[in-house]
């Protein structure tokens, strides 16, 4: 019994991490981000995002709300373009855990035979990468990153964009410049 609560809390640990973004930054160190206050969404950039009208709705409009609250406003006439990229690729991952295989430190003869627990599983991992661009200068100042594990669930797709959107803009504006 305790062997099946070490997997369970195995299982829990390895699935709850896969819930987390992992995010990263850049930018413009003499870029002066105290003077950004509107932003537009540039789009010849997201039209090139290679992913579903719907998950680029879904994006934008975490992008839109999440700006908002840091007290940016949309604008015809932006300081500040928006843009997207997103990347994604499978992460297959092999579980093998031959236990009670062999002689040795913890032989037991009750063991032998083998309980083999091997499990395969199939994670789509997704990247987005928001560009803040200067509008009068048409130059990159600030990017940032996220990588997470997507969910297929279509009630949970706007929760999950929302999640990596707000990671993402954490990191904005720089510390370096408030």
């Amino acid at each position: 019994m305790k062997f099946f609560s070490l997997l369970s809390l195995i299982l829990i640990i390895t699935l709850s991490s896969c819930t987390t973004v992992r995010v990263a930054s850049d930018y413009d160190k003499k870029a002066n981000f105290n003077t950004y206050r509107s932003f537009a969404f540039y789009k010849p950039g997201i039209d090139k995002a290679d992913i579903s009208d719907l998950d680029k709705k879904r994006i934008l409009r975490a992008i839109e709300a999440d700006m908002a609250t840091k007290g940016f406003s949309k604008s015809d006439n932006p300081d500040m373009l928006v843009s997207i990229f997103t990347k994604t690729k499978e992460n297959i991952n092999i579980y093998q855990n031959n236990f009670g295989w062999g002689y040795g430190w913890g032989w037991n003869p009750w063991f032998w035979g083998g309980n083999n627990f091997n499990s395969v599983s199939r994670v789509t991992e997704g990247t987005l990468y928001i560009d803040l661009i200067d509008a009068s200068k048409k130059e990159l100042v600030w990017q940032g990153m996220g990588t997470s594990a997507l969910t297929k669930d279509v009630n949970r797709k706007q929760e999950k964009m929302n999640e990596i959107v707000t990671a993402i803009l954490k990191e904005y504006p720089p510390l370096a410049n408030n």
